[in-house]
Formats: C-alpha cells, structure tokens, sequence
C-alpha cells in the first residue's frame, strides 16, 4: 500500500480543528485495511514531521432509508496523529 492509499483525506471538523490545536494531533481518515505502523510512515513521509502517538477507531456505517429503499454507510476508520513536541503543524495546503 502506498502512502496515498493509506492516508484518503484529512478530517477537518471541529473536535479535529480543538485537537489540533491543544494536542497537536491531526486527523485523518485511512484504508480501513492499514494498520499504525503504515499510517505513521505514510504521515511522517508525507508532511515530513515525526509521530509520537497514532490512535485508530473504527466507526460502523449507519442504517440510511429513502421511501421504500434502505441500505447502509460503508464503515470509516480514522486516525489520531500525535506529532512529537517541536515539530511544525502541517497545513494540508501544502500537500
């Protein structure tokens, strides 16, 4: 798996933007398939920054009807990147 495999986009919401600023963590939403060894590498490669910490989870996809039809949300799989202390925050611009 590369590393624009691995990583799919940046989640920008507001508990993300809070977390950014006062755990200097980022979020993102993976491969539901790669693990935190593969997002640290791809993450660390792709901004250039080093990884403290990288937490998953793992969130079912929700029962959605319209009229007579129903099905559900693919499952999502986010991860919680810690940089270390020192480290620049990326702009996800600069991609």
């Amino acid at each position: 798996m590369n590393i624009h495999q691995v990583i799919r986009r940046p989640v920008v919401t507001e508990k993300g933007h809070t977390k950014r600023e006062s755990e200097n963590t980022l979020c993102f939403e993976v491969a539901p398939a790669a693990n935190k060894v593969q997002i640290r590498a791809a993450v660390e490669k792709l901004f250039k920054v080093k990884v403290e910490e990288v937490r998953t989870t793992i969130t079912a996809g929700k029962l959605r009807r319209r009229n007579r039809f129903q099905g559900y949300r693919p499952d999502s799989k986010k991860a919680y990147v810690r940089l270390k202390a020192g480290q620049k925050m990326p702009e996800y611009t600069e991609i």
